[in-house]
């Protein structure tokens, strides 16, 4: 129910909604101007000043493409994965191609505010091109959208409120962006000896891997049900947490048992992990792993430390030396085909386990500085959208002109 002086509409009631196009690709004269040109790949809840391709002002002409002006609303209205849906706002004077909308309000209509409500149905509006089997979104899809209508002077409040919010958000992910840049230049630099403490000068060694690392072969004889997957962002996870089911075999007893701190290797590679991934388990206390995986942990007879080798590995530093021992046409499978006996005997190049400790202590600062903004960005996205339920919806209004937010029952 809406508040009183608050209205309901349509976005097709508030709005012309039109697409743009795209100048044939052939020919050279369309493309390469002044005239900036927004495909769905850019719209990703964002305001626009720029695009990554220009055509030119013949290109304009003798296509579908129109120029819209600053202050259009922009929607993906098809694209792979996530696009569908998502929305920017122009800054600037730009054409599109055919698979955005351009939302152009009408007078009374605060850009920003509906930039702000359309992102926050940006799941159901998704939903809408789900009825038939392109699951494309359509310009009379997008007209039947309901919007709700407060005075105009509430919408600017509200817009000026969430933006607020959008500010401390980007200023916030910045500070990430450049913490996971030290972070990896740390990484570069002292796990390489690139950079090293004046309180050791002793010289960084070659060693074979098996002199640090033996190898697990245990298998899961005590009946342990925690199946655990690699993921490059998460490391080694149970899959019920990470698929929300199970999706190994009834049988786990031929599975390798790994306890806190052991390590596992991914044969397959992935993005980011050209060679496979090396990842600790440190989220559970034991889980098990497919025989397919390659595990290890140190040997209790050398001087190393865990967290040292924990950054090594996800450096990619083992790469290349796993790469002189895959053999060629593995990739073709999806699987490196690495040897145990190879693996085992690759070398490492490290310092002594107190160099080890003192670059690993640098190294998890550095990593904690990187969590704590993490979580930070994800604690401000999480209060901004239900703030937004709250203020886009009616339920808490804002005074006028003092901007005083007060709940509403």
């Amino acid at each position: 129910m809406l508040p009183k002086g608050w209205q309901r509409s349509t976005l097709g009631n508030i709005a012309r909604i039109a697409s743009g196009g795209t100048p044939d690709r052939a020919n050279p004269e369309y493309w390469g101007g002044d005239v900036r040109w927004v495909t769905t790949g850019e719209i990703q809840f964002n305001t626009i000043t720029d695009t990554a391709e220009k055509i030119t002002e013949t290109g304009l002409k003798n296509s579908s493409a129109k120029l819209f002006p600053v202050g259009t609303l922009l929607m993906a209205m098809y694209g792979q994965g996530k696009t569908r849906g998502q929305v920017a706002k122009l800054e600037i004077e730009a054409a599109t191609n055919q698979a955005c909308a351009a939302i152009m309000l009408q007078d009374g209509y605060q850009t920003d505010f509906y930039f702000q409500y359309l992102s926050s149905q940006y799941e159901s509006i998704r939903e809408l091109g789900n009825a038939g089997t392109q699951q494309n979104l359509s310009a009379g899809i997008l007209k039947s959208v309901p919007v709700p209508v407060p005075p105009t002077s509430e919408q600017n409040y509200i817009s000026k409120i969430l933006a607020t919010w959008d500010r401390a958000i980007v200023t916030t992910e910045r500070l990430l962006a450049n913490a996971r840049k030290q972070r990896q230049s740390l990484m570069a630099a002292l796990l390489t000896g690139l950079r090293r403490s004046k309180d050791y000068g002793d010289r960084w060694r070659y060693v074979d891997f098996d002199a640090i690392f033996e190898r697990i072969t245990s298998k899961n004889k005590s009946g342990n049900t925690n199946v655990l997957t690699i993921s490059g962002e998460h490391g080694l996870i149970g899959q019920r947490d990470y698929f929300n089911k199970s999706i190994a075999s009834e049988n786990l007893s031929g599975y390798t048992l790994l306890e806190r701190g052991d390590f596992a290797y991914n044969k397959s590679y992935s993005t980011g992990y050209p060679m496979g991934a090396i990842k600790p388990l440190e989220r559970y206390e034991s889980g098990v792993v497919s025989s397919l995986y390659l595990c290890f942990r140190i040997r209790s007879d050398v001087d190393a430390c865990h967290d040292y080798f924990r950054h090594y590995f996800e450096a990619g530093l083992f790469n290349q030396e796993i790469e002189g021992v895959a053999q060629e046409g593995a990739r073709n499978h999806g699987l490196l085909n690495v040897s145990v006996t190879d693996f085992f005997k690759l070398s490492l190049h490290i310092p002594t386990g107190a160099e080890q400790k003192k670059i690993a202590a640098v190294v998890n600062g550095a990593e904690q500085e990187v969590k704590n903004l993490t979580l930070q960005v994800h604690a401000l996205r999480r209060e901004k959208t239900a703030l937004m339920t709250q203020l886009l919806s009616g339920k808490r209004r804002v005074h006028l002109p003092d901007v005083e937010m007060v709940a509403q029952s």
